[in-house]
């Protein structure tokens, strides 16, 4: 009886322990670079794509760039101007803005960036910086009763295998996968199934800010 009893409180407390490591994780050093929030990204015609020749910046000569506090509020600049790194062998060309055509996420808006083997996706108040190499380290804020909290979520690697993004969690098990698929962007993630998104050369306004998310805890 005595062993059943540690074992379910064990059960019900893992939950807890969980959403403290998740709080309570410290986040790394912010290697943002600083023209990322010195102006903003909504003016931008996202459908003039840098052309990728290597005459300019590469990869490794851009450091990363993490999500601000629990979430950018101004669209912010592209994290990788100035890269014109080739792209790997096997990496397909998704650059661009994307705008959700599916019903179920109609207002979803995604800016995706490309040089070298840096892929950097911006949503929702997030900057997804990563690589085969390097883990983004992202937030989101996570509403519990009256708090609300910022959470470190979304620690993954960007590798490509057929033709497609797969983003893993800690470099394991693919958890979101990105491509282009007869001419579709094409986003799949848990839960929401296969999101089919259309290509847009500006942010439309409800893209431009996200959420003040300055009182999360």
């Amino acid at each position: 009886m005595r062993k059943l009893l540690i074992a379910t409180t064990v059960l019900l407390s893992l939950p807890i322990l969980l959403f403290l490591l998740a709080w309570l994780y410290p986040r790394p050093v912010d290697t943002t670079p600083s023209w990322v929030f010195d102006g903003d990204g909504t003016e931008i015609n996202y459908c003039e794509l840098p052309v990728l020749d290597g005459s300019g910046l590469m990869a490794k000569d851009i450091p990363q760039a993490f999500t601000p506090g629990c979430g950018y509020t101004v669209f912010p600049q592209p994290i990788l101007k100035g890269c014109t790194e080739p792209l790997p062998e096997g990496a397909q060309d998704i650059r661009g803005l994307w705008q959700s055509i599916d019903p179920l996420m109609p207002d979803h808006v995604e800016r995706v960036e490309q040089c070298g083997d840096r892929v950097v996706v911006t949503a929702h108040g997030l900057i997804h910086d990563h690589s085969p190499d390097m883990l983004s380290n992202d937030v989101a804020p996570r509403q519990i009763g009256p708090f609300l909290f910022c959470l470190r979520t979304s620690q993954a690697t960007a590798t490509w295998q057929d033709n497609q993004l797969h983003q893993k969690l800690f470099d394991g098990p693919t958890v979101v996968k990105r491509y282009i698929k007869d001419g579709v962007y094409k986003w799949e993630y848990p839960g929401n199934g296969t999101i089919e998104m259309k290509r847009v050369c500006k942010l439309p306004e409800h893209g431009k800010t996200s959420p003040d998310r300055s009182h999360a805890l």
